[in-house]
């Protein structure tokens, strides 16, 4: 009895095996944190994703809200998210929401993105009439509230509707702020009420995209396609990579993973950008910390920033990974990693390990001019001795970018433009039919 009793268990632990291998085909063996993390706080909280994507489509269906869906001509591919659901990432017709601090700081890091785009035949708007998205504020200084932050978010969103192109966001920081402001603005109906009357002196309605979707994401699905266009070697280049904290910490359930990188334990972005270019992914042991950035730092302890880029990262992905190039996908994690280094050397330490965002690192890779387009000269960190390394012809680059310079000076050349001036200026000016309802009624739909 008692062998029969431990068979009858042990069958039903092999089954119950083989129903998680088949729920998770990502990772050969689950701990129970990942089943917690993927199970039992997927229905365990009124603020995960499953339960916010229920309430988001009652809500439509009550006229609440307006939600932008992803559509087939946004040529949508689907992964998994940490907690087992499917996120579909559109691939073209897609509205940049650029990054304050990229186009600032790092002006190469959009312009890698529209580059890369544009040699995969992508079609997207780059929106003149984007604001920022606050973040800065909320994270910083919290001297926002809800309704302001959630006024701001749907006033970006309502500009991608109504021009009929999906949201696509470059930075971390909006990226996770945006996932926070969705959930309340989801949850809290009196946000919603709030929100509603200020909309409407805009004539705009409350719109929620169906996904909210880091380029860094879109940089992974496309990643095979863009190394397909690969004109350097980098199989012997050993790429450390820093998760930003505001792309996986702050919602992390809606991050796509892949079981294909890391097994399925990390976000798939952008590690899994460096995979498919062809290098070599290296492990090291603070992996998951900070960059040092942390927003409140940066402003109020800059040298605390400085000393943590250096002595939690920087040198942990060199002494223990032995990386030759940081590759990141957000603003303020190239700014920490690449700019803190210089006091380091300043006081001994001399790392001097280049610092670049995945787009840069992929636009880089597919031949893009590192100067025009990748504009490392911005960057602090030893980037062009990297370049070297795979057999990019630096010193052409340069020579030819400082005449175009002298060249601009002088007028004798016009700046150079990713698309044509002006693109798509109708829908600058004019509402598309789709939502043009809104306007022959007054602003009084959906009420």
């Amino acid at each position: 009895m008692v062998n029969g009793e431990k068979l009858a268990q042990e069958n039903v632990e092999k089954k119950m095996n083989e129903e998680i291998k088949d729920a998770f085909p990502m990772s050969d063996g689950l701990t129970w944190d990942d089943i917690y993390q993927r199970v039992i706080y997927r229905y365990g909280s009124p603020h995960n994703l499953a339960h916010i994507k229920e309430e988001l489509y009652k809500l439509e269906d009550k006229g609440e809200i307006i939600v932008h869906h992803i559509k087939p001509y946004n040529n949508p591919m689907e992964f998994q998210s940490l907690n087992g659901l499917t996120k579909k990432i559109p691939t073209t017709k897609l509205w940049q929401h650029k990054s304050c601090g990229q186009c600032g700081h790092i002006p190469g890091y959009p312009t890698s993105v529209f580059w890369i785009m544009n040699k995969l035949e992508v079609d997207y708007l780059d929106e003149p009439h984007q604001t920022s998205c606050t973040g800065w504020n909320y994270h910083a200084s919290g001297a926002s509230n809800p309704v302001a932050l959630a006024g701001v978010y749907v006033r970006n969103m309502w500009r991608a509707y109504e021009t009929d192109y999906f949201p696509l966001i470059h930075c971390g920081t909006s990226f996770g702020h945006y996932k926070e402001v969705r959930n309340s603005i989801i949850l809290e109906k009196e946000i919603r009420d709030k929100l509603r009357p200020i909309m409407r002196k805009m004539d705009m309605d409350i719109v929620v995209p169906e996904e909210v979707v880091h380029y860094s994401e879109w940089m992974y699905a496309m990643s095979k396609k863009a190394a397909a266009q690969r004109k350097y070697d980098v199989s012997n280049i050993k790429a450390a990579v820093h998760t930003p904290c505001h792309i996986y910490k702050l919602v992390p359930e809606d991050t796509i993973y892949d079981g294909e990188v890391w097994q399925g334990r990390r976000p798939a972005a952008p590690s899994g950008t460096v995979q498919n270019f062809g290098a070599k992914l290296v492990d090291y042991s603070t992996w998951w910390d900070c960059c040092g950035f942390g927003f409140r730092h940066i402003l109020t302890e800059r040298e605390f920033t400085r000393s943590f880029a250096l002595f939690k990262k920087v040198m942990p992905a060199v002494n223990e990974g032995h990386a030759d190039v940081f590759v990141t996908s957000d603003t303020g994690c190239v700014t920490t990693l690449d700019k803190s280094q210089w006091a380091g050397k300043a006081h001994g330490f001399d790392y001097n390990l280049p610092v670049l965002a995945d787009a840069q690192f992929g636009a880089i890779l597919m031949g893009a001019d590192p100067y025009t387009i990748g504009q490392i000269h911005w960057h602090a960190t030893d980037v062009e001795g990297f370049m070297r390394k795979i057999g990019v012809p630096v010193d052409d680059y340069k020579e030819k970018f400082i005449q175009y310079l002298q060249d601009l000076r002088e007028g004798k050349a016009e700046p150079q433009y990713l698309y044509p001036k002006h693109r798509k200026i109708d829908f600058y000016l004019t509402l598309p039919e789709r939502v043009s309802w809104y306007k022959k009624q007054g602003g009084q739909a959906n009420k």
